[in-house]
């Protein structure tokens, strides 16, 4: 296996990137200039050393807490409660909710060994009990784990004094958030229903 296989190897590793698309991309990166490789190479070398979860929502940021969570702006009385962190960039880009997020670091699914405890549920509960939320919108993905998931949030947020909602239907069942239209996101949280 030769430099360039070992590249395309590489990038069909990454999810969405096929054979065909990783080979596009790595002799795109032959043709481009060498600072541009270098700077590129640089930036995934020490991508993991400079983007953490935030210490408050989980998601991704340079900066801890988050810009999210630390905008004066945002209401938080309402939390929006998300699978992933690229789940966050996802909603953000609706411009639809102005509230505070909290990633929950996967679903819950027994099939996986992935209980609650090994998620950010009990962060969750701790914010609602101490944040005064008076909302918390469950934004899991319409799956059998994603519902199970908002199933058992609600459950556990079920003896605070708040409401509990989760997106409408209109994100596909069995698809992800990530890959939702903006209009079909916008939608549903304007038509999320109370549990």
């Amino acid at each position: 296996m030769n430099a360039l296989d070992e590249v395309v190897e590489s990038f069909s590793r990454l999810p969405g990137i096929g054979k065909k698309s990783a080979s596009r991309i790595a002799n795109s990166l032959l043709k481009a200039d060498k600072a541009f490789l270098q700077r590129f190479a640089q930036q995934l070398s020490t991508l993991q050393e400079r983007i953490k979860p935030c210490s408050i929502c989980g998601s991704w940021t340079e900066i801890d807490p988050c810009p999210i969570c630390s905008n004066p702006m945002r209401d938080k009385s309402l939390l929006c409660v998300v699978e992933q962190a690229q789940d966050v960039q996802t909603i953000e880009s609706v411009h639809e909710f102005s509230g505070l997020f909290h990633v929950l670091g996967g679903v819950i699914s027994p099939l996986d060994g992935i209980g609650p405890e090994q998620l950010r549920i009990a962060s969750l509960i701790q914010r609602v009990k101490n944040d005064n939320v008076r909302e918390v919108i469950i934004a899991t993905n319409p799956t059998v784990d994603g519902d199970t998931t908002a199933l058992y949030i609600q459950h556990a947020l079920s003896e605070y004094n708040c409401k509990i909602s989760r997106l409408a239907s209109g994100i596909p069942v069995g698809g992800d958030l990530e890959y939702a239209d903006k209009l079909t996101l916008a939608r549903s949280f304007q038509g999320r229903t109370s549990l």
